[in-house]
């Protein structure tokens, strides 16, 4: 009798520590303020993160969406995908959420934003790192978003008319060409506002339509000897492969303007734009709100930018055979 039981107790003691050791989780904890102590039993919430692809903007994006909950000292734990730049990806990735009944949902893109969307009415979706969230069929107006989604844009409505701008006053020649993932909506609605900006102008854009970033460097050598200068905007495929159109810019001695102060950093030679870090803190304060139960998603509207500044890459200036002008000091922030 005895040695049964000692038996069967171990075997007990051995199935209790299997079932405890069921109980880890890989998904990532952030949130908890160090020194501001949480409730003990406070909520922890998951936070599903759909992203197309990755590249500094909507990483920075990302930092800023987890540092505006980490100062609110929620309890986070996120599951964070990345697409690749596929959309059939990115929308199997939304469907996981729904199926893991995640809290919220954070799209970083337009395309993650659709997919969000396309996946569930229910779980409040807040979207940053978008262009044109009406065009795209996220929402029906800025003032009150829909159902379950609301977020912050990239687009600062000064940015593309003022890089228009810039160019007409500033570089030589009139053809502008222009690289972009023709399947990207938000790609294709700041194609369109900046051919308006150039009504009255004499400029005039080139296109180059790219499917993936392994086609980006050739689309790219496709536009030499028809065009006088690049511009780059906020597209997800274009801006992922970069660095092949700021090599071609600086071999061809052709300006390359971008759509992000990032893409300033990584060797395009001038934009107007604003810190993605902040765009996903604000983004971040709006799921704050949801998540203590403040308010609905329906209930926050869309938000612009709230900054917007000329930045001028000195190296990249050089590398591309332009001279940087007294009187753009006086305006642009200049990286040395």
């Amino acid at each position: 009798m005895n040695k049964g039981w000692k038996i069967g107790s171990g075997l007990m003691l051995a199935s209790f520590l299997a079932l405890a050791g069921c109980g880890s989780s890989e998904s990532s904890s952030e949130g908890k303020n160090e020194g501001s102590g949480s409730a003990e039993g406070a909520k922890t919430y998951t936070i599903g993160v759909n992203q197309i692809v990755e590249h500094p903007s909507l990483d920075a994006a990302l930092e800023g969406f987890k540092a505006a909950l980490k100062e609110k000292g929620l309890e986070v734990e996120y599951d964070v995908q990345i697409a690749q730049g596929d959309q059939n990806n990115s929308q199997t990735i939304a469907n996981n959420f729904v199926g893991d009944k995640v809290d919220l949902i954070f799209a970083n893109s337009t395309p993650s934003a659709q997919s969000a969307l396309n996946a569930t009415t229910d779980i409040p979706i807040i979207f940053t790192s978008v262009t044109d969230p009406i065009g795209g069929g996220l929402v029906t107006s800025f003032e009150e978003p829909g159902a379950n989604i609301t977020g912050t844009t990239d687009t600062h409505p000064d940015a593309i008319p003022n890089t228009v701008k810039f160019i007409d006053e500033n570089i030589d020649g009139n053809k502008v060409g222009m690289i972009y993932n023709s399947g990207e909506q938000n790609s294709v609605a700041q194609i369109e506002l900046v051919k308006k900006a150039m009504e009255g102008t004499d400029l005039e854009v080139v296109e180059a339509s790219v499917s993936t970033s392994a086609e980006v460097k050739q689309a790219t050598e496709s536009l030499i000897g028809k065009v006088d200068s690049l511009y780059v905007i906020t597209d997800n495929t274009v801006v992922s492969a970069l660095e092949s159109v700021i090599g071609v810019a600086s071999d061809s001695d052709i300006p390359l303007f971008v759509g992000e102060l990032d893409s300033v950093e990584r060797g395009g030679f001038a934009a107007y734009g604003f810190d993605y870090y902040d765009i996903g803190f604000e983004a971040g304060e709006m799921a704050v709100s949801i998540l203590n139960g403040e308010k609905k998603a329906s209930e926050i509207p869309v938000q612009y930018p709230q900054k917007l500044k000329l930045q001028i890459n000195a190296k990249a200036a050089e590398d591309m055979g332009i001279e940087v002008k007294e009187e753009w000091k006086e305006e642009a922030e200049i990286l040395e």
